[in-house]
Parts: C-alpha cells; sequence; structure tokens
C-alpha cells in the first residue's frame, strides 16, 4: 500500500511537461463544471466546488477558466456539456486490477477509446463489478512532513475522523472517510500543520507485487489510459516495493 502511495505521490511530483499540465487542467475544468451543476456556483455554499477551485489554482490554472467553468456549471454562462461520471474495470498486465474512473459526454467514445487502451497494452477491459469489489473508497489528505513526527499528526486529526497515519517518506498521509476531508483539513490547519494536498482514494483490499518489468508494463498502461481525453482517473492495485520505485525513478 504504501509503496503504491509513494509511487502516486512521486508520479504526481513529475507530471510538470506541458502535456500533462494541458490534461490536468482539463481535468480540473471538467470537476469544477460538474461540482458547480451538482450543488450550487457559490464555493462558500458548496464544499465540494469549493475544493475543486482550489485544486484548480494549485495547478495554475488561470483565475479567468476557473470562473468560466464555474459559470458554465451553474448555468450562468452558456457552452457547458453535460458530464456524465462513469467507470470501467478490467485488468492490467499480471492480473493487476484497474479501475478507471471517466467524465464524459459521450459514454460510446470513452467506452471505445478505454477499451483500445488495455488492448493495446496488454490489458483487457472486464464487465463491471469485475474488480470494483477489491477497492474501498476512501480519503487522504498528504501534509509535509518538516519536523513532525507521526504521533503529532495523529494527535492533531484523531477527533476529527482520522482513521490511520501513514509513513511517505517527505510527507504524511492520512487516511479518513471522504465525507471527513474537510473535518481532517481544518484540524490539521488548526494545529498549526502544513497541507500538501488532499482527495479521494480507491485502495485495494489485496495487492499484486510487481517487479520493475512487470510495474513498467503495467504503469504504461496506466498512462495510456490517463492520457485519454474522458479519463480522470486511474487505480490498480499493484504493490511496489522500494527498490521497483527507485529503478523506475532511475
Amino acid at each position: 500500500m504504501s509503496g503504491h502511495s509513494k509511487w502516486a505521490t512521486t508520479k504526481h511530483k513529475k507530471a510538470a511537461n506541458d502535456a500533462r499540465r494541458s490534461k490536468d487542467w482539463a481535468k480540473a475544468i471538467k470537476n469544477i463544471e460538474v461540482a458547480a451543476r451538482i450543488g450550487g456556483g457559490d464555493p462558500a455554499g458548496n464544499p465540494t466546488l469549493d475544493d475543486m477551485i482550489k485544486k484548480a489554482k494549485k495547478a495554475s490554472v488561470p483565475n479567468d477558466n476557473i470562473e468560466r467553468a464555474r459559470k458554465r456549471g451553474a448555468g450562468e454562462e452558456a457552452g457547458g456539456s453535460n458530464w456524465e461520471p462513469i467507470t470501467y474495470e478490467g485488468y492490467g498486465p499480471n492480473g493487476v486490477a484497474v479501475l478507471v474512473e471517466c467524465l464524459t459526454d459521450n459514454r460510446n467514445r470513452a467506452a471505445s477509446e478505454v477499451r483500445t487502451g488495455f488492448n493495446k497494452n496488454g490489458g483487457n477491459q472486464g464487465d463491471a463489478g469485475s474488480v470494483s469489489y477489491l477497492f474501498t473508497r476512501i480519503g487522504y489528505v498528504i501534509v509535509v512532513k518538516k519536523d513532525l513526527t507521526e504521533d503529532d499528526v495523529l494527535m492533531a486529526v484523531l477527533e476529527a475522523g482520522a482513521e490511520e497515519v501513514n509513513d511517505l517518506g517527505e510527507q504524511f498521509e492520512v487516511i479518513c472517510e471522504p465525507t471527513d476531508i474537510r473535518a481532517v483539513v481544518a484540524a490539521l490547519e488548526e494545529a498549526g500543520i502544513e497541507v500538501e494536498d488532499s482527495g479521494r482514494d480507491f485502495r485495494a483490499s489485496v495487492n499484486v507485487p510487481l517487479d520493475v518489468e512487470g510495474a513498467r508494463k503495467v504503469m504504461n498502461l496506466v498512462d495510456a489510459l490517463e492520457d485519454l481525453d474522458d479519463v480522470q482517473d486511474v487505480y490498480t492495485n499493484m504493490e511496489l516495493s522500494e527498490e521497483v520505485i527507485a529503478a523506475l525513478d532511475a
């Protein structure tokens, strides 16, 4: 689990090239539109929208783009798409389970492109329910370690609904229910602990350990799926050792 988390963190840090930045901006804009459509266009009264806007700003999405997305979603401005969430499931190389979350305005296009992504990269798309039973939705909050101990973080968030604290090396990861994310963030900020990131994730109950070659094959599949316009997030149950992560980083 921690190996997977560390690789996700490393991958996030490396997502600085223009193509990836453009993709991340498009994801952020979609999320803002959907959040505004579902919960209204006022961030003060829509916690999900507020979170999406903060994430977009952290990803350096221009304020004008953020505001236009908010207005489109809230119906204050024309041009918004009818984004529909849909999740696809399947298996990657070495039997690794894969969940693919999409926001799309064309289900047929999304299904076709995701299936092609699986087929061209050593995977197989499965039926609904084929692997989702292996995953649980969780909330996470990443904090900068500095001179903090695990106990420092745990004491700050225990009453806010936190379930565990994981050491990721340069950071701590707080695990909680998705509905408790805002309470955990507030508790950390009140304790003067710097929050670097937060969000929802899927974590697997059974993980598949991979060597370097296997990890590269799975990451090729993940990258191909993440490059699709309709794909928002890709989750797997691969487990990577410190040595494999170091080899991938190299």
